[in-house]
């Protein structure tokens, strides 16, 4: 063989990979946008394993057939409009954005033609999310808990746990965009019911201590707490120290309850993050955002420690036992 002959047919040879790995399809990205921080445990990765399974669900296995670029705030909400930029630079095939309203309002922000799902504790039509929740209209659709609206509620089966509580106590998160909604319903409650508040604030977790002994100071003999991404992905710390402090407490999920807190009214959040997984799949497959509907959970529980009302000296109520959908002993 000439030598020349013999170079071509090597240059050739070692080409032929790399065109081939050229004409490969590349896997769709989805760009996970997230105010609060990444879970400290695996055990506390109940919304990202409920988003993948959603995902999955749709056809599409992380590192498989689809690559997910998390970006995470950790409660500084001013770096979400950054965040969403440098998914849509790199660019993304759909930005999930997970929460508060102010990442999907980041991302609607950053892009008017990635389509862009939710999934959060607000009412979207409110927060200019979307134009209704039957025809959302645009590039942004998801699903809502709708957790904020409950607040009255929750008010209503803490007074139940704790007659006795001449005055109950709300913590909330100032910088979520959800806390003057949350205040609104509980002041409204409050009044109605002729129940003193007294409120406190914290942003992270730094401030979470102060934020109870100022609680403790005023005299709340039991406590609402608000919903929050910080408080959700540090919720040990709060359980432990309603309890340190002898506070009753209702929470937003279960969560909370089967890690020792005393009760929690709302929807089921993981199922709620699994139809807005499925939904950035469908997305991923070529739907519409303008043609999806946003989702709306169907069924709210009650979940209640028996344990942890032993330990704080409560007796629940059996009217409220038997309303329960769920009773960990």
């Amino acid at each position: 063989m000439k030598r020349r002959q013999f170079i071509t047919l090597l240059g050739g040879a070692a080409a032929w990979p790399i065109a081939a790995r050229a004409q490969q399809p590349t896997m769709p990205v989805i760009g996970f946008l997230a105010s609060g921080s990444p879970p400290l445990e695996r055990r506390s990765d109940h919304n990202l394993a409920a988003f993948r399974t959603g995902v999955e669900e749709a056809g599409f296995v992380e590192g498989k057939d689809v690559i997910i670029d998390y970006k995470w705030a950790r409660g500084q909400f001013d770096r979400l409009p950054t965040l969403a930029s440098e998914l849509v630079a790199r660019p993304v095939d759909v930005i999930f954005a997970f929460g508060t309203p102010i990442p999907a309002r980041a991302a609607k922000a950053a892009t008017s033609t990635i389509p862009i799902v939710f999934a959060y504790g607000g009412d979207p039509v409110a927060d200019g999310l979307v134009a209704s929740l039957n025809r959302p209209g645009g590039n942004v659709t998801g699903a809502t808990f709708i957790t904020a609206a409950l607040a009255a509620k929750r008010l209503e089966l803490l007074r139940e746990l704790v007659p006795n509580a001449d005055t109950v106590g709300v913590l909330v998160n100032p910088k979520n965009q959800l806390a003057d909604t949350q205040l609104k319903d509980v002041d409204a409650a409050s009044r109605s019911l002729g129940q003193p508040m007294h409120i406190a604030y914290a942003s992270s977790e730094n401030e979470f201590e102060a934020a109870f002994t100022a609680l403790a100071r005023q005299g709340v003999r039991a406590l609402l707490l608000g919903t929050d991404t910080i408080f959700f992905n540090r919720r040990d710390q709060l359980i432990a120290l309603a309890a340190s402090h002898r506070i009753p407490a209702i929470y937003t999920f279960r969560e909370y309850v089967r890690d020792g807190g005393l009760i929690s009214y709302g929807a089921i959040q993981t199922e709620t993050i699994r139809q807005a997984g499925i939904y950035t799949g469908r997305v991923l497959k070529g739907a519409k955002p303008a043609d999806l509907p946003v989702q709306q959970p169907t069924k709210f529980e009650l979940v209640i420690n028996l344990q942890t009302a032993k330990t704080l000296g409560l007796e629940i109520p059996p009217t409220l036992l038997a309303r329960a959908d769920e009773v960990i002993e």
